[in-house]
């Protein structure tokens, strides 16, 4: 005999735990399913096991969908002020980090518990380490077979994620389910991961390993971020560099301003006129760590001499390399460490006010598996929510 229920939700995310949450509420008898042992495995190592859930200042502006638009109907829907009303009426308290970004003070449990707690309800079950081996289209809605039995139900929630982070269970299954319904998907990569570089940067560069400074990095496509950039033994991280991968493609150049609040020129040439016999290394060590400063004038960007030895044309040329300072990646760590995955499910086949499928009635899509990824800063959290809750109004 097949279990029959309104509502399957596959994964147990932020996403799908919202949405199985509001459906719930509506009186939809739910069962929510996860290949995992437990639920909300990528909301606890989240913010550095702080979980950075949703920010100040959200808006369209802060995702990346090839349809610009698409978020505009969720996010007005169920808002980052909805969220943090829910955050208070739990008695979670969080605090407010760089650029509006709002983290628990005490852990990423809270998020996951909280989640939970809306899910406590009779018409909701959750079922873990399922694995699901067939689904199929029926007239009245869908069938299931897992490895724990057969299901019947009328909607189906995709809310499987992306590729980030493998070791949590990451899996294609939702892109998988996507394509046996023929449904495009856009090209998948690793967004807001690190870069790795060339040999020769990398050697020269891996002494700085640890070092931290702010910068304002930009990409080809002319999109750029003010944040601070970190120097690894493997390449470049930081907010900063984070940010800006999700904008970059491989082979191109990143620029890095790496005096992004000073007016380097007329710094110069302050410094020129007030300590003419100061080298150029022991003054710009006044500003940046000075062993990067080094690593630069091994580099060859500027030479080293008394700042009197130095034109006026020569002294633009200085600023111009500190303000440009111009890398190619080699790639990214890709996956392994990718907070997000760019790419997933065409939003062109989903409904923008519902999430569900234009050409498959009663298939639903939320969070991560669709092609809309936000900015670093709780902005992806903030779609899980979004995404999650008006679902559940339609499920």
């Amino acid at each position: 005999m097949n279990e029959k229920v309104d509502v399957v939700v596959v994964g147990a995310g932020a996403a799908g735990l919202m949405c199985a949450a509001q459906a719930a509420k509506r009186g939809r008898r739910v069962l929510l399913v996860d290949h995992a042992k437990k639920p909300g495995r990528k909301i606890l190592i989240s913010g550095g096991g702080r979980c950075n859930f949703t920010n100040y200042d959200v808006s369209a502006a802060n995702y990346l969908c090839r349809n610009p638009h698409f978020v505009k109907s969720a996010l007005s829907q169920y808002t980052n002020w909805d969220f943090i009303s829910l955050v208070s009426k739990y008695g979670i308290e969080f605090e407010e980090r760089e650029h509006g970004q709002l983290f628990c003070l005490d852990s990423a449990k809270e998020i996951v518990h909280l989640l939970l707690a809306e899910c406590n309800h009779s018409n909701l079950t959750q079922r873990y380490q399922v694995e699901i081996q067939k689904i199929a289209k029926t007239e009245s809605g869908f069938f299931l077979n897992t490895s724990q039995g057969d299901i019947e139900c009328q909607s189906l929630v995709v809310a499987t994620g992306g590729l980030s982070m493998p070791k949590l269970g990451a899996t294609p299954f939702g892109y998988k389910i996507a394509e046996q319904f023929s449904l495009p998907i856009l090209p998948t990569c690793a967004g807001l991961v690190p870069f790795t570089l060339h040999v020769a940067d990398k050697e020269a560069l891996a002494e700085l390993s640890g070092i931290a400074v702010p910068v304002e990095i930009q990409a080809q496509c002319g999109k750029s971020f003010k944040e601070a950039l970190l120097f690894t033994h493997r390449g470049l991280s930081g907010p900063a560099v984070l940010q800006i991968s999700s904008y970059w493609q491989p082979g191109q150049a990143i620029t890095i301003n790496l005096l992004p609040n000073i007016d380097v020129d007329a710094w110069l040439t302050t410094a020129r006129e007030e300590h003419p016999n100061q080298t150029l290394k022991t003054t710009l060590a006044r500003v940046l760590p000075k062993r990067l400063v080094e690593v630069l004038l091994e580099r060859q960007l500027f030479v080293d001499k008394p700042l009197k030895q130095f034109s006026t044309k020569a002294l633009l040329s200085v600023g111009e390399a500190l303000e440009q300072w111009t890398l190619v990646p080699n790639g990214t760590e890709g996956y392994r460490t990718a907070e997000v995955t760019l790419g997933g499910v065409d939003t062109d086949v989903l409904s923008s006010k519902t999430m569900e499928c234009k050409i498959v009635p009663g298939l639903f899509f939320v969070g991560e598996v669709m092609d809309v990824t936000g900015w670093l800063g709780g902005y992806n959290f903030q779609w899980a929510w979004s995404s999650g809750f008006v679902a559940g109004q339609w499920v």
